[in-house]
């Protein structure tokens, strides 16, 4: 069976509502506190919350962040391919929510951030399988050595790219590295400002994702537009990553790429409806949002080559 797998970072989030900003020295009484895993779990979660079989190929600490992350990824179905590294516990990420909904974080990185090239060695990818990874890999030392080891030898697995808020932060060589190796670019317009989107797109399909407008494929020198769907949000966290999701879960079925991103659209609607980060539906849930929209289930008609 064609599987995702994920060489991204999974972390601990540690979300606090506040007030406000503390000054310098200061501190402040936060109304509420969730201890949540985060990173790359929210992207695998709704995968496999959409039927995929899904691996995480990234590392993992000894600790009681470690012991959640595992707990989250057993939980959704999700298969670990790595022990967990002795060398230390999973990071965390403090993020300070202020009353207009802005985060401000604090990344503390664990094992997560460790992973080398003969662990990801390990990680026996099939061409049926499609491999997802971050932006965020680049910006560790070993990830980025392990990555850019591994991928060019894959065995015409097709790979998914999301370049993440901090693309501008990247090393530029080996930012070009990745890209020879990738087949599919996803990003929000804001991290597509910072990327070549036409000359990329020669080569590449890239999808630059826009809320709840939708997302616009470019390929070749065409742009192809899939609309969003109109809901009423209350907490936009995490839409992103269930756009990706659901994108490659789909794409794992054999689903064209505008149904595909037809159904991450709607995926990504749901999720802004619910607060929390990893609020992807199941599938089930996003064939009956579908099916109330226009009278189907949103599953793709046909079966063609890729774009």
């Amino acid at each position: 069976m064609s599987r995702l797998i994920h060489t991204g970072q999974v972390v601990v989030d540690l979300v606090l509502t506040v007030p406000g900003l503390p000054v310098p020295g200061g501190d402040v009484l936060a109304t509420s506190t969730n201890l949540l895993p985060g990173g790359g779990f929210n992207v695998m979660a709704a995968a496999a919350r959409s039927g995929a079989e899904v691996v995480y190929a990234g590392t993992h600490g000894t600790g009681s962040f470690g012991d959640l992350v595992r707990a989250a990824l057993e939980a959704e179905g999700i298969t670990t391919a790595q022990e967990p590294t002795a060398s230390g516990d999973t990071g965390v990420v403090v993020a300070l929510v202020d009353p207009s909904g802005e985060r401000t974080f604090a990344t503390g990185t664990g094992a997560e951030g460790r992973l080398r090239a003969d662990q990801l060695a390990r990680v026996a990818a099939t061409p049926d399988d499609l491999v997802y990874v971050t932006g965020y890999s680049l910006l560790h030392a070993a990830n980025r050595d392990a990555l850019l080891h591994w991928l060019p030898d894959l065995p015409g697995s097709r790979v998914l790219f999301d370049p993440g808020p901090l693309v501008s932060e990247l090393d530029p060589p080996a930012l070009a590295t990745l890209l020879s190796t990738v087949d599919i670019i996803s990003c929000n317009s804001r991290e597509a400002e910072s990327l070549d989107v036409a000359e990329l797109a020669e080569t590449t399909t890239v999808i630059v994702r826009d809320g709840p407008a939708g997302c616009t494929i470019h390929h070749g020198g065409e742009a192809t537009r899939i609309d969003g769907f109109r809901v009423t949000a209350v907490d936009t966290n995490g839409a992103g990553d269930t756009h990706c999701g659901v994108l490659a879960a789909e794409l794992l079925r054999g689903a064209d790429l505008p149904n595909a991103a037809r159904r991450a659209n709607a995926a990504a609607a749901m999720s802004v409806t619910r607060h929390g980060p990893a609020t992807a539906p199941t599938r089930a849930e996003l064939n009956e949002f579908c099916r109330n929209i226009d009278g189907n289930t949103g599953d793709f008609y046909r079966r063609t080559d890729q774009i």
